[in-house]
């Protein structure tokens, strides 16, 4: 039974909250727990059974004797009233040899009592803390279940992250095309509007394809027609 009891203390003395530093799984950690604490339980409940017939029996004979030790007192009476007195001795001589058994006996069965509502309270806490163990092991679960959510979520806001500087990387490469493209259409805004040579536009009135040619026939001829 020592060892049940020291058992029983050390996984009432441990802090449940301390799981959930640990890097096992908190909330299979909490079912562990309450499987070694139901086995425990079953292993009190057999010893407390023990106890409390060892606490009968130790009644028993104790009661048993203190009704021998009536019984022999009203013969010592019965034979003193006969006036028997040798058997009267012989009955008180039974009588305080009970009483010196008495209080072995009464010693035995106080233990006995105690002890069984020792073993009555140890039973009855454990069944307790496994029944709030149970309770508190749902929400132990929903705090696991929300965790590993927020994990999903942290997970994705950071490739959201990671997307978004692509984007503003995208819009930067953007912005450069699009002053190249204005750049080389300036550059050829720029080569259209070159200066002209003068020299060679007179060149090109004066030179011996020139239309001037034409234009004083054509001129003559309207000078003969009239027009």
């Amino acid at each position: 039974m020592a060892n049940i009891l020291t058992r029983f203390a050390d996984i009432m003395s441990a802090n449940v909250n301390a799981m959930l530093d640990k890097l096992e799984d908190p909330a299979k950690m909490c079912d562990q727990y309450i499987r070694d604490m139901t086995e425990d339980l079953a292993e009190v409940k057999k010893e407390t059974a023990n106890v409390m017939a060892e606490e009968k029996r130790t009644k028993r004979l104790y009661e048993d004797n203190l009704a021998e030790i009536e019984k022999y007192t009203e013969l010592a009476k019965k034979a003193l009233t006969a006036g028997n007195d040798e058997d009267a001795k012989v009955f008180i001589a039974k009588k305080q040899e009970l009483e010196t058994l008495s209080e072995g006996l009464k010693v035995a069965y106080d233990a006995a009592a105690a002890n069984s509502e020792k073993m009555k309270q140890l039973h009855d806490k454990l069944t307790k803390d496994i029944q709030e163990l149970k309770a508190r092991r749902e929400t132990v679960k929903a705090k696991v279940a929300v965790a590993k959510t927020q994990e999903t979520v942290n997970k994705y806001a950071a490739a959201a992250d990671k997307h978004t500087g692509a984007m503003n990387a995208f819009s930067r490469m953007e912005e450069k095309a699009d002053h190249m493209l204005d750049a080389a259409n300036a550059a050829a805004e720029l080569d259209a509007h070159e200066a002209v040579d003068d020299a060679a536009a007179l060149e090109a009135k004066y030179s011996k394809g020139s239309t001037q040619a034409v234009d004083d026939e054509l001129a003559a001829m309207k000078a003969a027609l009239g027009v």
